[in-house]
């Protein structure tokens, strides 16, 4: 395990998960606000490119690669010609930046179990593809809040739109999170390596219980008050706990690609 696979997964999964979120915002937010996204989607995934694993060499993480790189490619085109192009070709933009990107989760998290010797190939699929849209939720709901102060007359219901898109992400990334910390406990045998059960009751655990502390207790807790401030129409208090909201689901999920890692827990 090293630093730079945990933060070419978490960057690359953070780019993606923006770009897909983007799909539930309306264009009322403005040609300046996609553009804002996509252009810190698409620096995101050339960092995370920057910090791809040099070790990674088999077929399955070269097409995660490609896969990558083409989404990358059409999110660079679109940042570019948004607002300056024919709106027949932004629809084949997004579906190559968007189907690019959930491509790129699918075959990352297939190399990174089969590489590993994970129990579930499924499993690992389902906890990157959740991860990347809680990341993008998280962010994409911080940034449209914000936005209300560059157009007050938007209206309300876009921010409340996105949070019920956020809080149905945090449910679906709990629901894996539990089913992967089961899997990991019930199918233990001895001789298979260190038990999880033992880890997570160990000094060693602090990590994990830090993940479900900050990365999922923190932000259920914290998109729930967004809601009911965004219900309310308090548009600047409800980007307020969004701020801190992003920071927690970012501890959680950078926690959540080291224990992959290095527990071989997809959590």
């Amino acid at each position: 395990m090293s630093l730079s696979t945990v933060l070419f997964l978490f960057l690359a999964h953070l780019g993606i998960g923006i770009v897909g979120t983007l799909l539930f915002v309306s264009h009322e937010a403005g040609v300046k606000f996609f553009r804002f996204n996509y252009g810190l989607a698409a620096i995101l995934i050339a960092i995370a490119l920057a910090f791809r694993p040099s070790d990674a060499d088999t077929a399955t993480s070269t097409f995660a690669l490609a896969a990558l790189v083409v989404s990358e490619a059409a999110i660079i085109v679109y940042w570019a010609t948004v607002g300056r192009m024919l709106a027949s070709i932004r629809p084949v933009l997004i579906a190559v930046s968007v189907g690019g990107g959930l491509i790129a989760l699918v075959a990352q998290a297939m190399a990174v179990a089969a590489g590993r010797g994970l129990p579930s190939e499924a499993l690992v699929v389902a906890s990157f593809l959740s991860s990347a849209a809680l990341l993008g939720g998280a962010c994409t709901a911080m940034i449209l809040g914000h936005w209300y102060l560059i157009i007050p007359s938007m209206q309300v219901a876009h921010l409340q739109t996105l949070v019920k898109v956020h809080i149905a992400s945090m449910i679906v990334r709990v629901a894996v999170v539990a089913a992967a910390v089961f899997l990991a406990i019930a199918t233990w045998e001895p001789g298979l390596g260190p038990s999880f059960r033992r880890y997570i009751t160990t000094a060693a655990g602090i990590f994990f219980w830090q993940r479900v502390l900050f990365g999922l207790a923190g932000p259920a807790l914290l998109s729930y008050l967004t809601w009911e401030t965004a219900k309310i129409r308090s548009t600047q208090s409800a980007t307020g706990i969004l701020y801190v909201d992003f920071f927690t689901v970012v501890v959680g999920e950078a926690l959540a690609k080291y224990l992959l890692l290095a527990t071989r827990v997809p959590v």
